[in-house]
């Protein structure tokens, strides 16, 4: 059974996780990598999701305020191994959650054009592919998405 905790991002588990993550977006932002990562620090994040499998962390996500209306969604992931299991789902449901009891009406968040599984996911989850907003605004490999809590 999955297990969904509130932390925030000084959780060593968040930080292992988010090292992981930036290796694997590494790989897969190629070139463009430097740009986005400026944009994925962890020390202003205050609100995170982790996802446990029988004591072992498997997946995290987080927010941050954007503005007064609006949550960012950021850093979300799972270990392959949790992959295909609605553990994204969850943690996703669950930082909206948060966010709505937080005074947040709406999220916000930015994935890359060709990570398909983060698509369906967003898509499946009620999001609406929205215009690219602050630093994506001309960024051709960025969809954004919004969705109203």
């Amino acid at each position: 059974m999955l297990e969904l905790i509130r932390t925030t991002s000084e959780n060593k588990d968040f930080v292992k996780l988010n090292i992981m993550l930036d290796k694997e977006l590494a790989i897969r932002d190629g070139d463009e990598h430097v740009f986005f990562a400026q944009y994925n620090k962890i020390d202003t994040i205050k609100h995170v999701i982790l996802a446990y499998n029988e004591g072992i962390v498997v997946g995290c996500g987080a927010f941050k305020k954007f503005d007064e209306d609006s949550a960012e969604i950021k850093r979300m992931f799972v270990l392959p191994e949790g992959r295909g299991k609605k553990v994204a789902s969850q943690v996703l449901i669950e930082l909206e959650n948060w966010a709505r009891e937080t005074g947040f009406k709406s999220c916000i968040l930015e994935t890359g054009a060709s990570f398909k599984d983060a698509l369906a996911l967003y898509h499946n989850s009620g999001y609406e592919v929205s215009e690219n907003y602050g630093q994506y605004k001309s960024v051709t490999s960025s969809v954004c998405f919004f969705k109203t809590l």
